[in-house]
């Protein structure tokens, strides 16, 4: 179910979005919500994995909203694929009770995780902010991949960091990554650090890419990994 691209200037600035899920009453609860903001556009939906990644294919959006439990291909791979082609970023809807879908989709390279039970202002907020580039990750959710983190032998959430590949990092860079590591947005780490935001995307860009990491989200999985860094 399309609808088509808005013309204009203004129209041009919303933020396209996919929405993928599986449940058509949640589904359309979901568009309902996103079609209420001006400044959101849903131009697809999808009910299965494998819809979502073709749509996404040909439609380009600038987020997809992704359900992690969805028939013919879950949304954790069709996450990896969406990610590997760079066709979008990806904001995925969790459950208190699928901390294994959290990781899988981290480690896909998810830019945001939401629990399906937020609210209406919750969800709008999360789309904006992964959409112009901060990754998020719901406060609940958060918690229970620190308290992961703190077992014994904690599941990895993010990829293994590579010692040559940390060494690699300047220590501008080294900072950047301890402020991703505190959940701070490219405004606050600019403002922390005392720099242009636009230099701060370079940064953060710099270091996922010696890192090999796929996310912004990934890079503070691994800084709170590493008991902080900077």
């Amino acid at each position: 179910m399309n609808a088509p691209r808005p013309q204009g200037e203004a129209e041009s600035s919303r933020v396209r979005v996919l929405v993928a899920e599986d449940q058509s009453a949640v589904r359309a609860g979901l568009v309902l919500i996103l079609r209420s903001a001006p400044d959101i556009e849903v131009i697809a939906e999808a009910a299965d994995g494998e819809q979502a990644v073709r749509l996404t294919r040909e439609l380009r959006p600038d987020l997809v909203l992704m359900d992690v439990q969805m028939p013919r291909l879950d949304g954790v791979s069709a996450t990896r694929e969406i990610v590997a082609e760079q066709l979008a970023d990806v904001l995925v809807l969790t459950t208190f009770d699928l901390d294994e879908y959290v990781f899988g989709a981290l480690r896909a390279g998810a830019a945001g995780f939401l629990l399906k039970d937020s609210d209406a202002a919750g969800l709008l907020e999360a789309v904006r902010t992964v959409a112009h580039g901060e990754g998020m990750i719901a406060p609940a959710v958060t918690r229970r991949l620190i308290a992961e983190f703190a077992r014994p032998n904690p599941a990895p959430a993010a990829a293994t960091a590579d010692p040559a590949a940390l060494a690699s990092l300047t220590p501008r860079e080294r900072e950047v990554l301890g402020a991703l590591g505190r959940g701070l947005s490219n405004a606050e780490i600019a403002d922390h650090l005392a720099m242009a935001e636009a230099t701060v995307k370079t940064h953060v860009s710099r270091v996922l890419g010696k890192l090999g990491l796929r996310s912004r989200v990934q890079a503070a999985v691994l800084a709170q990994e590493l008991g902080g860094v900077g």
